[in-house]
C-alpha cells in the first residue's frame, strides 16, 4: 500500500510537470485559439494518459519523442526532451534514439531533431562524454536469428534490390541494432512507435515479434498504442491495431 501511494504521488508530480512543460505564453496561445484543446491537454493528456500505470514515464517519453521525430513535429520537442531527461532517459539514449530514427524515419527528420536537442543539451550542459561513442563495442549478434532473417529477405528481394538488401543486413541488423547505447527493448519501442507514427503498419508484422523477443510484453505494446492515439491520431492507431492483434494471436498459438 505504501509503494502504491508513492507511485501515485510520483505520477501526480509527473502530471504537474507535464502540465507546465510548455511556456505560459504557449498555453495562452492555445487558449486564445482552441480553449477546448487546452482543456483536453490539461485534463485528459496530462491529467490521465501520462498517469496510466501500464508504462513508465520513461517509456512514455521514448514513445512520444519517437512519434514527434518521425513526424518532424518540433513545436513541443524541446519540452518533451526535457521531460525525457527528467524521467530517466539518459543523454546517450536520446542520442541513440535520434540516430536510430535516421534509418526508420529518414535522415532529414533526425537532423531536425539534432537541431532541437542541441539547444536542450547546451542548456543542461550535457557534454560529448555523456553521449554514446561513434564506434562502440557492439552487442553479441544472434547469428541463427539474423541468418534466418537475411535468408528470407534475400530470397524475396535480393535479386531485384541488392543494395537495399545489403544495407539492411550490414548497417541495420549487424550494426545499428547492436549498438549498446540503447537497450534492444527500447530500440523496439522506438521502432514500433515510429512505424505507427508514419502509418507503416505492415512492418509491424516483423517488428512486434522482435520487440517481444527483446522483452516488450503484449500489455506494454497495447499501452504504447493507447499512448500514441494522442500523438499520432486515432486513424493511425486504428490501422495498426488489427496488425498488432493478429501478431499477438499468432504468437499465442
Amino acid at each position: 500500500m505504501k509503494f502504491f501511494a508513492m507511485t501515485l504521488a510520483t505520477l501526480s508530480m509527473l502530471a504537474s510537470s507535464l502540465a507546465h512543460a510548455a511556456p505560459n505564453k504557449a498555453r495562452d496561445d492555445v487558449r486564445s485559439v482552441a480553449p477546448a484543446l487546452e482543456k483536453y491537454r490539461q485534463d485528459t493528456l496530462f491529467g490521465d494518459l501520462w498517469k496510466r500505470p501500464g508504462l513508465s514515464a520513461r517509456d512514455r517519453s521514448i514513445i512520444t519523442l519517437s512519434a514527434l521525430i518521425t513526424r518532424n513535429q518540433t513545436a513541443e520537442m524541446a519540452a518533451y526532451l526535457d521531460l525525457a531527461l527528467d524521467s530517466g532517459v539518459k543523454p546517450s539514449e536520446l542520442s541513440e534514439i535520434i540516430t536510430h530514427l535516421a534509418f526508420y524515419a529518414g535522415w532529414g527528420n533526425a537532423m531536425t531533431a539534432v537541431a532541437v536537442a542541441k539547444d536542450v543539451f547546451a542548456t543542461r550542459k550535457i557534454a560529448a562524454d555523456q553521449l554514446s561513442p561513434p564506434s562502440p563495442q557492439l552487442l553479441a549478434l544472434n547469428e541463427a536469428a539474423e541468418a534466418d532473417r537475411a535468408k528470407r529477405v534475400g530470397e524475396l528481394f535480393g535479386a531485384v534490390f541488392p543494395g537495399v538488401t545489403q544495407y539492411t543486413t550490414d548497417v541495420l541488423f549487424r550494426d545499428l541494432w547492436l549498438r549498446p547505447g540503447l537497450a534492444p527493448r527500447d530500440r523496439s519501442l522506438v521502432t514500433i512507435s515510429s512505424l505507427i507514427a508514419s502509418a507503416q503498419v505492415a512492418q509491424l508484422n516483423g517488428h512486434i515479434p522482435i520487440g517481444m523477443n527483446n522483452g516488450l510484453t503484449q500489455a506494454e505494446i497495447a499501452e504504447a498504442l493507447t499512448h500514441l492515439t494522442f500523438y499520432v491520431g486515432w486513424p493511425n492507431v486504428f490501422s495498426a491495431m488489427p496488425v498488432a492483434k493478429d501478431v499477438f494471436e499468432k504468437r499465442a498459438r
